[in-house]
């Protein structure tokens, strides 16, 4: 007999999840109550990290073993190349409002306008995980740039201080200060601001700026590859070694969760309205058409593709510790099986 056909299975005291503050599957399934009854008679309790701060750095790391995160693939890519035990299980495609602001008066409404404009784009984070909004700024231009044949050497570049979120008058405007370069615009010394979700489009409504490219417009979705998409869902890899039912049971919940959020607009956008920190004129104006459709996660060869599109551009410009194979990530079993488990509780 091995040694580890001895040992016993480590014991999980709780589920952690943990999401951006975007639409995502898992959060709705939360806020619906559907994953605290799921685990409930496993005397499971269900809570999300950003109900416990003393936690927090384990939605950049990954280093929490009962840990399901959905939300940004920087930190989850970047965790990964640093060497973090996470699986990836599904992902999300979901557009949210992936536009290029500008002044008013600024004459700023192709692609080629931007040809010899000053963009902002944030400056580093304390860690690569955390350089989220200078990650999204730099493939935001690209993807915009790229459509009129531009490329980086073709504008100003213009690095602009991270701001305080936590010094912000209200939850809300904290979000909005992730885009930090919206001071800079109003008062002239940039002409240009990458954002994206509801917040950016409060953001831009309380600032009087507006839309210079809308990227979402773009029927070739690889020109939006960026943070949220495709999105990941990770989990660490002894969830699945030990507890793989559970894992089952979650992504089965969250596909209940986005089969509810395609016949539920209404619901869902009042869940969003908290999800996302912004109002509901912002959560109207950034999710727009069908995306309520949209919230289920697969595994796609598309999707693939384009988050490895993802990873090597933040490899390129130093967002990734190394390089690695997306397909040693990726582990389809719990998201095939969760399918199954739903059509076997339906029969």
């Amino acid at each position: 007999m091995t040694l580890s056909a001895v040992l016993p299975t480590p014991e999980l005291e709780q589920i952690w999840f943990t999401r951006c503050p975007v639409p995502t599957a898992s959060g709705i399934a939360y806020k619906l109550g559907w994953l605290t009854e799921e685990f409930a008679p496993d005397g499971l309790p269900v809570s999300t990290l950003q109900e416990a701060r003393q936690l927090g750095r384990h939605h950049y790391d990954h280093d929490l073993p009962g840990l399901f995160r959905e939300g940004g693939n920087v930190p989850a890519l970047a965790a990964r190349a640093a060497g973090a035990p996470s699986r990836l299980i599904g992902l999300t495609w979901i557009e949210e409002w992936q536009t290029i602001l500008v002044r008013p008066d600024s004459g700023i409404t192709r692609p080629e306008d931007l040809k010899g404009k000053r963009l902002a784009l944030p400056a580093w984070g304390d860690s690569r995980p955390g350089s989220i909004a200078r990650a999204m700024s730099l493939h935001g231009y690209k993807g915009a740039l790229s459509l009129a044949g531009l490329g980086f050497d073709d504008v100003e570049l213009v690095e602009v201080a991270l701001q305080d979120q936590s010094q912000a008058p209200d939850p809300q405007q904290g979000l909005q200060r992730l885009w930090s370069g919206l001071d800079y615009l109003v008062r002239g010394e940039v002409d240009a601001v990458y954002v994206k979700g509801a917040s950016a489009a409060d953001a831009a409504r309380r600032l009087g700026l507006v839309v210079g490219i809308d990227l979402d417009l773009i029927a070739e979705p690889r020109y939006r590859i960026n943070n949220g998409t495709p999105r990941p869902i990770t989990v660490h890899q002894s969830l699945l070694d030990n507890h793989f039912d559970l894992v089952v049971r979650f992504l089965a919940q969250t596909l209940s969760a986005a089969e509810w959020a395609a016949n539920n607009r209404d619901g869902l956008n009042a869940i969003l309205e908290e999800e996302t920190r912004a109002g509901s004129a912002g959560v109207a104006e950034a999710y727009r058409g069908d995306f309520h459709t949209t919230l289920a996660p697969d595994l796609s060869a598309q999707r693939l593709d384009f988050l490895g599109t993802q990873k090597e551009f933040l490899y390129l410009h130093g967002f990734l510790e190394r390089d690695f194979s997306i397909a040693d990530w990726v582990d389809p079993r719990p998201l095939q099986a969760a399918h199954e488990l739903l059509a076997k509780r339906r029969a």
